[in-house]
């Protein structure tokens, strides 16, 4: 279920995460190499990048296939950060296709995508406020964002959430990937994940954007950390 990508580090456009790379998330849209669920993600897209000029992350979402909206490549290749999350859906049977439904999810400065499933009532009495939507990963969103309302960090914030819905339903798959503007979080519970450094930051992926060697899988149960320049993989 879902694809998502970031990137941290010098500044760079959208289209790293989605044109540029021969497999980035247009063609995990139809193609996907590593899906383990769900063979193609035409539920919907969506991209965010921080500009120095807002308090709050640039949003854009459709609920429609990336493949299908035309404005997608100029806005991507102009839309540049230090810090950038993208997403294409491939929704659970039952939950709705609609934009308040695709990630990225925001809330208080961070940014959060959500590739798997959980039943909601796992995670419903872990947020403090009702989501933007009633799907799944909009009700994980709103119990990390809350962690964060009550001063946990990005990484413990999801670490928590994870492991407490993972305990109430043992099936979730629970593969998260946040941000802050300053730095990434991603767990690996039930899917896979990847991440790939240079000398100029990182990437963190469900699967590899490209076939250049240094990109390495992240063990499942797992909690990542990344910063510009560091990279850390702990169990959950």
């Amino acid at each position: 279920m879902c694809r998502h990508a970031a990137w941290l580090g010098a500044p760079r456009a959208l289209t790293t995460l989605i044109h540029e790379p021969e497999h980035g998330l247009l063609a995990q849209s139809y193609a996907p190499r590593r899906q383990r669920h769900g063979t193609v993600n035409a539920d919907g897209y969506g991209m965010a990048w921080y500009d120095p000029a807002r308090t709050e992350p640039v949003r854009y979402r459709r609920a429609i296939p990336i493949w299908a909206d035309a404005n997608l490549p100029a806005l991507a290749e102009i839309a540049r950060s230090r810090c950038l999350l993208a997403a294409v859906r491939c929704a659970t049977t039952g939950m709705p296709v609609e934009e308040s439904a695709t990630a990225p999810f925001a809330g208080g400065g961070w940014l959060l995508s959500h590739n798997g499933r959980v039943e909601r009532d796992a995670v419903m009495d872990l947020a403090d406020d009702l989501p933007e939507s009633p799907c799944d990963s909009a009700w994980l969103a709103a119990a990390v964002f809350a962690r964060g309302s009550a001063g946990l960090g990005l990484a413990a914030a999801l670490a928590d959430v994870v492991v407490r819905a993972g305990e109430k339903d043992p099936a979730a798959r629970l593969n998260l990937l946040a941000c802050d503007g300053t730095a990434l979080a991603a767990t690996v519970w039930g899917d896979t994940l990847f991440f790939h450094a240079d000398q100029d930051g990182v990437y963190v992926a469900s699967e590899p954007l490209d076939d250049r060697p240094g990109w390495q899988a992240v063990p499942d149960r797992s909690l990542l950390t990344a910063t510009p320049d560091d990279v850390r993989v702990q169990p959950l």
